[in-house]
């Protein structure tokens, strides 16, 4: 399972909230140098056991104060479907801000998706101020999201794809995946997570101007080249 990592997580308190140990998590995010430090905003695997292929739908990210009914309602999908479109969800009671889950809805996403990166939907968002924002063209960036059934209808939480003209290079071996937040530039999160600037630009070709990014966008982290 995907998890963001939030204001005052440390992976001990990560492990116990979702019955795994420090061990596994660090096993299946060999980015992670030194365990007593992560970053809000770092994206992580948690690990757990084998699970069924996942239902087409959408990606949304559990926000403060949602719980699997209130989020049922705001997608307006039946409430057991979306448990069963969750099965790493032990508890439908219990479930935590950062954490990635299916909302199954709209048509089956293609088989290729379109080369672009990721995007998490922010309050205020729309898809026309997104298009504008990464300067793209709406009915492309509606296309790229086939799982959006009402362009008009889109929520804070949500992760979106942003198309670009040029499929970009996978992530480094090694390397793991932010969520910019607010306030951040690349030079600040270069020196966040102690890589070199230059690196961390070619790292993330999706970005035309490095003094340009976006709370919300998700960008690469490379490897540290003396690990």
């Amino acid at each position: 399972m995907i998890y963001v990592i939030q204001p005052g997580d440390t992976l001990f308190l990560i492990a116990m909230r979702f019955g795994v140990t420090v061990e596994d998590i660090l096993e299946t995010n060999p980015q992670i140098i030194d365990p007593d430090i992560i970053f809000t905003g770092q994206v992580i695997g948690i690990p757990l056991p084998d699970l069924p292929p996942a239902v087409p739908g959408i990606t949304y990210i559990i926000q403060p104060g949602d719980t699997l009914f209130s989020i049922a309602q705001q997608f307006g999908v039946n409430f057991n479907e979306l448990i069963a479109a969750n099965p790493q969800i032990a508890d439908p009671n219990i479930i935590f801000p950062g954490q990635f889950i299916t909302i199954p809805a709209g048509p089956p996403a293609p088989p290729i998706p379109p080369p672009g990166f990721n995007y998490v939907v922010q309050p205020g968002d729309t898809l026309s101020l997104i298009a504008q924002q990464f300067g793209v063209n709406l009915n492309d960036l509606i296309d790229a999201n086939p799982e959006i059934e009402n362009p008009n209808l889109i929520f804070p939480g949500q992760v979106i794809l942003i198309p670009v003209e040029e499929e970009l290079p996978p992530p480094p071996s090694g390397g793991s995946v932010y969520i910019v937040q607010q306030g951040d530039t690349l030079f600040s999160i270069a020196q966040q997570f102690g890589v070199d600037l230059d690196e961390l630009i070619a790292a993330n070709p999706q970005i035309t101007d490095p003094d340009i990014i976006f709370t919300g966008q998700f960008i690469v982290i490379p490897p540290l080249t003396n690990a």
